[in-house]
């Protein structure tokens, strides 16, 4: 990657001024969340000309609103899906060295109330452990009543046997989305949220472009592309209707989660309940000076952009979370609530592919007419969806190979860090890595409009991180909406007002106050 001395700049009328309508790029992507910044960042990294819109902001979507686990996936190895955990286990250990000041590694304990639980995991675990290899974060450990305590002091100790503890990782999602967009520009790829592809543009029936809008100015842009890649994840289906595809690939699933503050799980270790009531995966994790609880795995019909939690959703994460805490959070300790989609994906029968389950693995398909689409998969496992979507392109005659996969060992912007601060600790200025003397040259690096958030951190996400909105800043270069939805509405006012006399545009602070309470319990 190339090396700065300062951090590009992200004005938005000299990025849009760089879109040519006489320049026919090696690739056009849509969709700005996990998926689709991965393969930018690939795809430039190789020489590759390369654009990607977002009709939102980045990462506005599933990618901003993960669990914040950067995992091989243990309930993939109790369904027998050892191909994926063991992808997933290596492209872990790729992310943590590739950003440390992003994702690190987070110890994770399940107690054990039954007297088989604890050999029939810790088995299991050791099964992880060996599938991990040489990319494994530490061994599983059994643990005693009183080890299991030590590790979770809040943890219920009514009938408690033991535990188990293993490694995973954790990160800061929207955080990562931002530094892949960022690393992607430094590499050459032109990047533009608030920029929707309303139309596919087609030359003698193949695809040959993006006619776009600009959502801000309502301007528009036609993009020509040699290959045009639908990274839009939950939401594939509705560029693929336009492509004469009627058969939909995605049924999105909900995944509710609860932030409570760090007194209901104090320490630096994570609680995993591997089956609940109901069956599902229970999550207690230490993230940014609070605590996430979740998730659920609710069937959707619609695609809202902010979906709501169900009540029962809401009523079976505190249920639960009241088996196995000593201190049960109750409706009034939720600090803020949060929705995401995730894109299951069901292969259409008519383009060869099984249809018998649903599943968390990615597909990547291309129509008659050179619409490559992609969806599916998880955060961890981003990097390699990209090189699958680029040999696809490969195979598929839509773009000729230039050179290898350069990802593996490209670290990310702000990466160069000798001793990166735990992600379960609270932001600061520690959250920008190697950047962060950068951050503190800015304006008002000593005016703190709360404990995590300075006038500086504002500015920065205006100059360098591509914000236009208050909510872009306090909901994914501030985590604060995520973490609490009531002092982000508070602060709202004061950033409005910087982000103005940064941008010039209207920061919508009235709507994200709207937003803000969607994101509390009343």
């Amino acid at each position: 990657m190339p090396t700065q001395a300062q951090p590009l700049p992200t004005r938005r009328e000299d990025l849009v001024a760089q879109l040519d309508p006489n320049t026919v790029y090696d690739m056009a992507i849509v969709g700005g969340g996990a998926t689709g910044l991965g393969l930018a960042l690939d795809a430039a990294s190789r020489g590759y000309r390369v654009v990607l819109v977002e009709s939102d902001d980045f990462a506005k979507g599933t990618s901003s609103r993960s669990t914040k686990l950067v995992h091989g996936g243990v309930r993939y190895l109790a369904q027998g899906n050892i191909a994926l955990v063991r992808e997933a286990l290596h492209e872990r250990s790729t992310l943590l060295h590739n950003a440390p000041h992003i994702a690190q590694p987070l110890p994770f304990v399940m107690p054990s109330y039954a007297w088989w639980e604890k050999p029939f995991y810790g088995i299991g675990l050791k099964m992880y452990d060996a599938l991990a290899g040489k990319s494994g974060l530490g061994p599983t450990a059994f643990l005693s009543r009183q080890e299991t305590v030590a590790c979770l002091p809040s943890v219920q100790a009514n009938g408690l046997r033991g535990g188990v503890k293993y490694w995973d990782g954790q990160f800061n999602d929207a955080k990562l989305a931002l530094a892949l967009t960022r690393s992607a520009a430094l590499e050459g790829a032109l990047l533009l949220n608030y920029m929707r592809a309303s139309r596919l543009l087609y030359t003698h029936d193949k695809i040959s472009g993006l006619h776009c809008e600009d959502t801000l100015t309502g301007q528009t842009h036609d993009i020509h592309a040699q290959c045009v890649v639908n990274a839009t994840g939950v939401w594939v289906d509705a560029l693929r209707e336009q492509d004469g595809t009627k058969e939909a690939m995605v049924a999105p699933s909900q995944g509710v989660h609860i932030v409570v503050d760090k007194k209901f799980l104090p320490g630096h270790a994570g609680l995993m309940i591997p089956k609940t009531a109901d069956g599902r995966v229970l999550f207690a994790v230490p993230w940014l000076g609070k605590v996430i609880l979740g998730t659920t795995d609710t069937p959707r019909d619609d695609l809202a952009k902010e979906p709501l939690a169900f009540e029962e959703e809401i009523d079976f994460i505190l249920h639960e979370s009241a088996r196995y805490l000593k201190h049960a959070p109750q409706r009034s300790d939720v600090k803020s609530i949060w929705v995401g989609l995730r894109p299951l994906v069901k292969p259409p029968q008519d383009e060869g592919e099984n249809t018998k389950a649903l599943s968390r693995e990615h597909t990547v398909l291309v129509s008659p007419s050179g619409l490559v689409t992609v969806t599916g998969g998880k955060w961890t496992t981003y990097r390699a969806m990209a090189e699958d979507v680029l040999q696809k392109c490969f195979d598929s005659a839509l773009m000729v190979p230039k050179s290898y996969a350069m990802t593996e060992h490209l670290p990310l912007v702000g990466a160069d860090v000798t001793t990166p601060v735990s992600i379960c600790e609270p932001e600061g200025p520690h959250s920008y890595g190697s950047e962060q003397e950068v951050l503190n040259r800015l304006p008002g690096s000593q005016n703190w409009l709360t404990h995590s958030l300075s006038e500086a951190m504002v500015r920065f996400a205006a100059r360098y991180e591509y914000a236009l909105r208050v909510e872009d800043v306090l909901a994914r270069r501030s985590r604060l909406l995520f973490l609490d939805a009531k002092l982000a509405a508070k602060l709202a006012p004061s950033v409005a007002e910087i982000l103005q006399s940064e941008t010039g545009m209207d920061p919508d602070v009235q709507g994200f106050l709207k937003l803000a309470t969607q994101y509390t319990l009343v």
